[in-house]
C-alpha cells in the first residue's frame, strides 16, 4: 500500500466510528483491486494486439503451403 494511502486510511480509522472504518477500508480495497484489474486487462489487450501484428507479419513473409 502506498504511504499516502496508508496515512489516509489511518486518519479515517481514528476519526470515524467502527462501522465507517470498515466501509472506508472496504472501499479502498475495492478501488485498489479494480485498478489492478484494469491494468491487467490493458496489458493482456496489448499482448493480443502485438500477437496479431506478429502473426500478420509472419503470414506476409512466409510462403503458404
Amino acid at each position: 500500500m502506498r504511504p499516502a494511502l496508508a496515512a489516509l486510511v489511518a486518519c479515517f480509522c481514528v476519526l470515524l466510528p467502527g462501522c465507517a472504518v470498515i466501509a472506508v477500508a472496504d472501499t479502498v480495497a475495492t478501488i485498489a483491486a479494480k485498478g489492478v484489474g484494469l491494468a491487467a486487462d490493458a496489458a493482456i489487450g496489448t499482448v493480443r494486439i502485438g500477437g496479431k501484428v506478429v502473426g500478420a507479419a509472419a503470414n506476409a513473409v512466409l510462403p503458404s503451403d
